[in-house]
C-alpha cells in the first residue's frame, strides 16, 4: 500500500494533445513547415517542449529559424494551452477519493513549469498537494532524471518506497526507474498499449479508478 502517487501530466491527468497540437501547426505554418497531424505529435511528445519542437521542425535545433520557432511556440502556447485541455474522465472522481484517503499527490511534468502551475491553478488546486514541470534554466534536470521526483518527495514527506508513479509513456517509466519507485502507467495516454506493456510497470490501467486497487 502506498502513502502518496506521483502523477505525470499530459497523457495521464489531462487530454493536452490537441492544443499541443494546434500550437505546433500554428508554429509549423508561420515558418512554412510541413503541418503535422494529430497522431505524429502525440508521438513527439514526453521528453519536454523544446525536444517536441525540434522534432517538429525540419532540422531540428539546426534549422536557423529553431530558436524564433521555439519562442514562438511557448508563447502561443501559453495562450492557448486551455483552449481544448481537460481531464480525461474519471480523473477529478479518483483525485477527490484519493484526498478523502489522505493520499498525497505530486505531479511532475516535462511541460514548462509555467505551462504547468497555469494548468495546476485550473484543475488541482485544493486536491494535489503540489506542480512541478520541467525548469532546466535553474539546473534541474527534466524526466527521466529523478531530481523533480525527488524534489516532490520531500514536499509530501514520503520515501520513495511509500510512493507509486502513475504515467503514461516510456519516459514515466524510465523516469520511476530512475527515483527507485514502482510505477503504474495509464492505457489511456499518448502511447499504444503494445509499448506499455513491453515496459513491464508494476500495473497497466484502463480506467482512473482501478488505481486505488493499489492504495
Amino acid at each position: 500500500m502506498y502513502k502518496a502517487v506521483i502523477f505525470d501530466l499530459d497523457g495521464t491527468l489531462l487530454n493536452t494533445i490537441d492544443d499541443l497540437a494546434d500550437s505546433v501547426r500554428y508554429v509549423q505554418k508561420q515558418f512554412g513547415f510541413a503541418q503535422h497531424d494529430t497522431e505524429t505529435v502525440k508521438q513527439h511528445v514526453g521528453n519536454g517542449i523544446r525536444n517536441l519542437m525540434i522534432r517538429s521542425i525540419p532540422q531540428g535545433a539546426d534549422n536557423p529559424h529553431f530558436e524564433q520557432a521555439y519562442a514562438l511556440f511557448l508563447s502561443y502556447y501559453r495562450k492557448h494551452c486551455e483552449d481544448k485541455t481537460d481531464l480525461y474522465d474519471g480523473i477529478g472522481g479518483l483525485l477527490e477519493c484519493l484526498k478523502e484517503k489522505k493520499i498525497k499527490m505530486a505531479i511532475v511534468s516535462n511541460k514548462a513549469h509555467e505551462a504547468v502551475q497555469k494548468l495546476y491553478d485550473t484543475y488541482f488546486s485544493g486536491l494535489i498537494d503540489v506542480a512541478f514541470g520541467e525548469n532546466e534554466s535553474a539546473g534541474i534536470a527534466k524526466k527521466p532524471a529523478p531530481d523533480l521526483v525527488y524534489r516532490a518527495l520531500e514536499v509530501l514527506k514520503c520515501t520513495k518506497e511509500e510512493a507509486v508513479y502513475v504515467g503514461d509513456s516510456d519516459v514515466d517509466k524510465a523516469t520511476a526507474d530512475n527515483a527507485g519507485m514502482d510505477c503504474i502507467l495509464c492505457a489511456w495516454g499518448f502511447r499504444p498499449p503494445e509499448m506499455l506493456r513491453s515496459l513491464n510497470p508494476k500495473a497497466i490501467i484502463d480506467q482512473p479508478e482501478e488505481l486505488l486497487r493499489y492504495l
